[in-house]
């Protein structure tokens, strides 16, 4: 199917300008009028793309420059929006903003990549006459960006949004898209890592759709829709022609993944990526299943808000106990951050206590501030249990032994204490928190944990890698049966 339109980059001049909601907005009403649309988020981020794949019906993907060549963006985009009618993809930060001087990290930098037209959104409160130089200023400093219109928001009244269409339309040539009034049904709850995930919200969807219904009746769809047939495609045509034509491998073991409002933050590209080399996915629930399924090969605890749901967690005490059995019997298992605190001894947090699955000896303590929260970038050890292909993009010389570098990212306010015995790490820091500052990725038998998110590229194709060690243990446990520690087994009874 050729590709239909250029995606559309919706951005703001800062952070909180409210284009979350507004590209929510945007997906719920396109979808509405009976458009396939087709979501993305720069990257890295979990919970804003939760939202934007509920609103357009379509699992969203992330963009970063952090984990991804831009090779690696093009050719993902190119296959993702061949079946769509439109593609949305929403910015992080501001335009401009970027981790280096150069801008080659930033929003503009996906747009120029992408041949993206830009709309801005811009948070308008106690603006009139200064939205002109702030848009002339934003089109001036970097021309090869295509700022096609803007979205004013936060908007005081209709006189307010008159002043504001009369300044624009007279001292630039930028449209104006959508003036958007307070309007407190647009405000979703948010929480220390942004807004609340759609997940964990039980009126998400009738949310959405309240949004979109708003957003709808205040911006030009149409023109908004027009902007993106008239682009240019010759980038996304040259790299749909270079996308690699993988076969996926039969579904030979089953990994059982935790998928419920407590765990959440999977990247649906990964997830793909695990079923492409050979894993059946089984969705399996923390806080209502009694237990693990019997017949499963490995098991994956995503990231999430476990202490959001720390009484319903330690409440369950049968699946509590089913998982640590599962991993004292050497069952191979990945968690991150929120997985690697459901596998401590207790989590802590408001001076209270909680069970959890008691896997790890150490207690994981919730802070008020953030304990780790951005890039991380490590080196493997000897101790990493997956077997090694080629990954990481760079190489530093310690003492003459050349460590691929693996970038990924952290979130987490969560951080380990009461640490009883030493622990066995995968991974060597060299910059981010990870568990002590120095190490991450917790490995214990066939267990590796860690509060690094791994995104699956080819700097670390870490679902083949995982899938592989699944099969190796598998075959192992056929030729010898894993023997079961009895006297271990009863000790550790939750």
């Amino acid at each position: 199917m050729p590709i239909s339109s250029t995606p559309l980059f919706i951005s703001a001049a800062h952070k909180s300008s409210g284009k979350t909601t507004i590209t929510i907005g945007l997906l719920a009403a396109m979808k509405q009028k009976g458009l396939r649309v087709q979501p993305f988020k720069k990257g890295p981020d979990y919970i804003d793309p939760l939202w934007h794949g509920s609103a357009a019906g379509q699992p969203c993907y992330s963009l970063d420059f952090n984990t991804m060549s831009r090779d690696e963006i093009l050719q993902l985009v190119s296959r993702k929006i061949t079946a769509s009618d439109i593609s949305i993809i929403e910015g992080n930060k501001g335009l401009y903003d970027g981790l280096d001087l150069d801008g080659s990290n930033s929003n503009a930098a996906i747009a120029k990549l992408l041949d993206a037209p830009v709309i801005l959104v811009l948070d308008a409160r106690g603006m009139t006459r200064g939205i002109a130089p702030l848009i002339l200023g934003y089109q001036s400093f970097d021309p090869g960006i295509n700022i096609a219109g803007v979205i004013l928001n936060q908007l005081g009244g209709s006189r307010h949004e008159s002043k504001l269409r009369a300044v624009i339309e007279h001292y630039t040539d930028v449209p104006v898209l959508g003036a958007i009034h307070r309007d407190r049904r647009l405000e979703i709850v948010e929480r220390h890592l942004g807004l609340m995930p759609s997940n964990e919200d039980g009126e998400a969807l009738q949310k959405i759709n309240d949004i979109g219904t708003i957003i709808s009746a205040q911006t030009d769809l149409e023109q908004i829709i027009d902007i993106s047939h008239q682009h240019s495609q010759k980038h996304l045509k040259s790299a749909i022609r270079s996308v690699p034509n993988t076969q996926p491998i039969a579904a030979d073991i089953r990994l059982a993944y935790i998928n419920d409002s407590a765990f959440g933050f999977y990247y649906p590209g990964d997830l793909e990526a695990l079923e492409q080399a050979g894993a059946q996915l089984i969705e399996v629930n923390s806080l209502n299943d009694s237990c693990l399924p019997e017949d499963i090969d490995g098991l994956f605890i995503g990231g999430g808000f476990p202490e959001e749901r720390l009484q319903e967690l330690n409440t369950n005490q049968s699946f509590r106990q089913s998982v640590l059995d599962a991993i004292e019997n050497g069952l191979p298992t990945y968690a991150e951050c929120g997985g690697l605190m459901y596998l401590c001894q207790n989590i802590i947090w408001n001076d209270k206590q909680y069970a959890m699955a008691g896997v790890i000896p150490a207690d994981a303590k919730m802070e008020e501030t953030p304990q780790g929260r951005g890039l991380i970038r490590f080196a493997e050890t000897d101790a990493m249990p997956w077997p090694s292909l080629e990954s990481g993009n760079e190489t530093i010389d310690k003492e003459n032994n050349a460590e691929k570098i693996i970038s990924a990212h952290e979130f987490h306010y969560s951080h380990l204490v009461n640490i009883q015995q030493p622990l066995t790490f995968a991974y060597t820091i060299h910059r981010g928190s990870g568990i002590d500052g120095h190490h991450d990725g917790i490995v214990y038998k066939n267990l590796l944990a860690c509060y690094a998110h791994l995104q699956d590229t080819a700097q670390n194709h870490w679902a083949s890698r995982f899938v592989k060690f699944i099969k190796q243990c598998k075959n192992k446990t056929h030729k010898q049966p894993i023997q079961t520690n009895t006297k271990q087994s009863s000790e550790r009874k939750l």
